[in-house]
């Protein structure tokens, strides 16, 4: 998740290693959404989803270390993030591994978080960076979901799934709302600053 403090310096480069990462976790969104609808190849699509979603951290931290921390990353990574838990999210709830309204609590918050930005943003030359409450809800969801969706489906030592999964949900949902709260106070103080 690379979106970080508004201080860190970022280029224009597009063609960075950062961001044809971030670029590939997209490309695979299709793969595992059309691997986890089919039931004959969902535990595949399951860890083809896992393996994206724990890999959200990496980009940014391959940006910093070396030192490519670029505009569009600092975009490209978090819509990453967002699309392929909106995937993954619909695709296990379209088979039945994932709870309808646990997806919602996440999609609807998006959703709103999104919405709200492009509205007061719209026609502004201002972007509000990820949070660090919001990188830490995020990765503690990618890590939930996967887990709640392995017990679900009853795959092996899917009882530890199961709890493991839903402890983490319940921790990341309230920091994702946290998170929100705080991108609401951001989005308040960026329409207040004259452009």
């Amino acid at each position: 998740m690379r979106g970080t403090s508004g201080s860190e310096r970022a280029s224009s480069a597009i063609l960075t290693i950062p961001n044809l990462l971030s670029f590939l976790r997209i490309l695979l969104i299709p793969v595992f959404v059309v691997l986890i609808v089919r039931p004959s190849t969902t535990t595949a699509g399951l860890i083809l989803f896992s393996i994206v979603a724990a890999t959200d951290w990496v980009d940014g931290w391959v940006a910093r270390r070396t030192g490519t921390v670029t505009e569009l990353g600092k975009v490209l990574d978090p819509v990453a993030d967002r699309l392929a838990m909106a995937a993954g999210l619909i695709a296990l709830v379209i088979r039945g591994a994932f709870p309808l309204w646990a997806a919602a609590l996440i999609l609807v918050r998006d959703v709103a978080i999104l919405a709200v930005g492009a509205v007061l943003l719209a026609g502004r030359r201002v972007r509000i960076d990820v949070r660090f409450i919001g990188k830490i809800a995020t990765f503690t969801l990618m890590f939930a979901v996967p887990f709640v969706s392995w017990g679900t489906l009853d795959l092996p030592l899917a009882a530890a799934a199961l709890a493991a999964g839903w402890v983490g949900f319940t921790v990341g949902i309230v920091e994702y709302y946290l998170a929100a709260g705080a991108y609401v106070g951001d989005l308040r103080r960026a329409i207040a600053i004259p452009t």
